[in-house]
């Protein structure tokens, strides 16, 4: 409990409605309360300040010069609330969604379908290969490929992502497809490296291209995937952004890698209908394009 040198940000709130209105029934009125509760808060104003602020009489209330003087300042600190919390409001419509590579271009296709629903909500898409730290807040969301370690995570599994060995028609020109998909040698590759280096994808490369040369490493799966219509060289890429691809070759029916896609967030973003909202609208997207994700609609 409050002792009485100490301020509470509340009276000063009902010290402003006693001085617009001039009398505590008209406070009470705009403060949706009882006219005691005008009075006694206010006393309870002047006696942590320790001064006389308003003066009690028959025809109402009247500000003493003190009183007068401190008048703005409150009108200041009310503005500055009414500020924070308008702030606060259109943060609570804001949702950071963290994808991987490659991923924002096809959940903001169908961003239009969402912002039907809640006009107000704002989602912001962060793209990359790196792991964004949900546990110090760099975003609300994230899809992560893969297993998710933090334990004090929330893990859903949307669906599989799967991957497969891809040539532009420009190298293809210059070099005949391989005949034999376990032996790469004689061909030029483009790797993974850093973050991206663990997939099953990059792995696969490594096993079948051991008499390649590498042309190029990549860190984005973007990146990659533009180098490879370029005709730098032969590469593994995620089916569902390769195959819409129009020069792009897939050079094997099959997926050569497939891993678990998630949606992983903090236990405590559930509490935020915006985040609420942002999980359904990703179920819902993966869900429609589960085999295009997974490779298997060719």
């Amino acid at each position: 409990m409050a002792g009485d040198d100490d301020l509470d940000w509340d009276d000063l709130r009902y010290f402003l409605r006693a001085a617009e209105a001039g009398t505590l029934a008209g406070a009470a009125r705009t403060a949706g309360v009882e006219h005691s509760t005008i009075g006694r808060r206010l006393s309870a104003l002047e006696r942590s300040l320790g001064v006389t602020l308003v003066l009690r009489g028959p025809d109402g209330l009247t500000l003493t010069a003190l009183g007068k003087e401190v008048l703005p300042l409150c009108e200041e600190v009310e503005r500055a609330a009414l500020a924070v919390r308008k702030f606060a409001g259109s943060r609570r419509e804001h949702v950071r969604l963290a994808v991987p590579g490659g991923f924002s271009g096809f959940f903001a296709a169908h961003l239009a379908r969402l912002r039907q629903e809640r006009p107000r909500l704002s989602v912001e898409i962060l793209a990359g290969a790196r792991s964004v730290d949900l546990g110090r807040g760099e975003a609300d969301l994230a899809i992560r490929i893969g297993p998710v370690t933090a334990g004090d995570l929330v893990m859903r599994k949307l669906c599989e992502v799967g991957w497969s060995l891809y040539a532009s028609r420009t190298y293809l020109a210059r070099r005949p497809a391989p005949a034999d998909l376990s032996d790469l040698a004689g061909h030029e590759v483009i790797v993974y490296e850093g973050d991206l280096a663990g997939l099953p994808a990059a792995k696969w490369m490594t096993e079948h291209a051991a008499g390649a040369t590498i042309a190029l490493r990549m860190r984005e799966t973007m990146e990659m995937l533009t180098a490879a219509v370029a005709g730098v060289g032969l590469a593994v890429l995620p089916c569902y952004l390769a195959d819409s691809e129009p020069m792009l070759v897939r050079l094997t029916p099959t997926v050569l890698a497939m891993r678990t896609a998630s949606l992983v967030y903090r236990r405590e973003a559930r509490l935020s209908a915006p985040v609420r909202a942002v999980m359904q609208f990703v179920r819902e997207v993966m869900h429609d394009h589960v085999d295009q994700l997974a490779g298997t609609r060719t």
